[in-house]
């Protein structure tokens, strides 16, 4: 009982901690925000707030969208932390150099609109402004996804990266 209390009491301070550290994350990210252009809008490019960072501001839909390069291609990206990897619609693998045609749909994934199957891809570069990953592993899903997603194969090989309220934040 004694050692429940102890667990409890560290993880209650680790969390009151990191939630002071996000608070002053948040308020630098917002006055950046603030600077930025009224009229661009959230849908639009990433805006790099530092010499470090990149920071994707909060879409008026709530998302966070990503433009990206990849292979030298611009790609537009819904930034998705619960996809695994890295998730390429079939228009968008083709306009990357893959023949999306040729490709082993062999790995059969769950999509928001169901099961489908999706095939292995490497992207020699991601670069999301100072954030750019190389060698990263990515799906071209078949049927069932209408937009790019950025998930965790590229996400997860940052130095760290986390939310605030208006915006999402790269850490290379």
């Amino acid at each position: 009982m004694f050692k429940s209390a102890i667990v409890l009491g560290s993880a209650v301070f680790c969390a009151v901690l990191a939630g002071t550290g996000v608070l002053s994350l948040g308020q630098h990210a917002t006055q950046a925000d603030a600077a930025a252009s009224e009229t661009a809008s959230a849908l639009d490019d990433s805006t790099t707030t530092d010499t470090h960072i990149t920071a994707i501001p909060k879409a008026k839909d709530g998302h966070f969208w990503a433009n990206a390069t990849v292979n030298t291609r611009a790609v537009r990206f819904l930034v998705d932390t619960g996809a695994t990897v890295v998730a390429l619609t079939p228009a968008d693998a083709q306009r990357l150099g893959f023949d999306a045609r040729t490709l082993t749909y062999d790995r059969e994934v769950s999509t928001a609109n169901g099961k489908t199957y999706a095939a292995s891809v490497n992207l020699s570069v991601v670069g999301i402004g100072q954030s750019t990953v190389r060698n990263v592993d990515a799906l071209v899903v078949r049927d069932g996804l209408t937009t790019s997603l950025l998930g965790m194969s590229y996400l997860g090989r940052l130095s760290r990266f986390e939310a605030t309220p208006s915006s999402l934040i790269l850490h290379p």
